[in-house]
């Protein structure tokens, strides 16, 4: 059976090089490791206690929480928003903590990469979904780490599957991540 790595990308937006390097990670996961992006993340409402009711939980939170409990480690991708998290990847981990001790996050290998325009590549936004993803239980892998500046300029006309130094990077991320879980 093979490692089963769910991918959250914390970018909407059509052309999204976070998504395309999410979709990169699909076609590099290694032998045994399979590698599946969460669809839906803008339908999920924003967490509200009120709502995360039996009966009441949106089916988008549902399906979220199904993919992530199926999963065997997770691979957030996040870009950088005014220097820090996207809302739709911190709201997709406030969904996944609760219950409270029970999330689907809890004790799960986590790693977070991405890339961004800056000069560091998202690194800001990065180290907070660690953070976040840390205190929603997750078993963060600190040391798996991608940022990729320059995205706009370096994925203009190169996909990141066919940058080499790119892929190389990920193909090791992706071989540490099937290693935790």
């Amino acid at each position: 059976m093979s490692v089963r790595i769910l991918a959250l990308v914390g970018s909407l937006r059509a052309g999204s090089h976070n998504r395309q390097l999410a979709e990169a990670a699909v076609k590099l996961a290694p032998e045994g490791a399979e590698v599946t992006i969460a669809e839906g993340l803008a339908e999920i409402p924003f967490y509200n206690e009120d709502i995360d009711v039996e009966g009441s939980v949106p089916a988008a939170a549902v399906a979220l929480r199904e993919a992530a409990a199926a999963a065997d480690a997770l691979l957030l991708f996040s870009p950088e928003y005014n220097g820090t998290i996207p809302a739709v990847l911190k709201n997709a981990i406030d969904w996944l903590s609760r219950p409270y001790g029970a999330g689907a996050l809890t004790g799960k290998p986590v790693a977070v990469v991405g890339t961004a325009y800056g000069q560091y590549g998202g690194v800001w936004a990065q180290d907070e979904a660690r953070k976040a993803a840390g205190i929603a239980g997750a078993k963060v892998l600190e040391d798996v780490k991608l940022s990729v500046a320059g995205s706009v300029v370096r994925f203009a006309e190169t996909h990141p599957s066919d940058d080499a130094e790119v892929a190389a990077q990920l193909t090791a991320v992706l071989g540490q991540i099937a290693a935790a879980a």
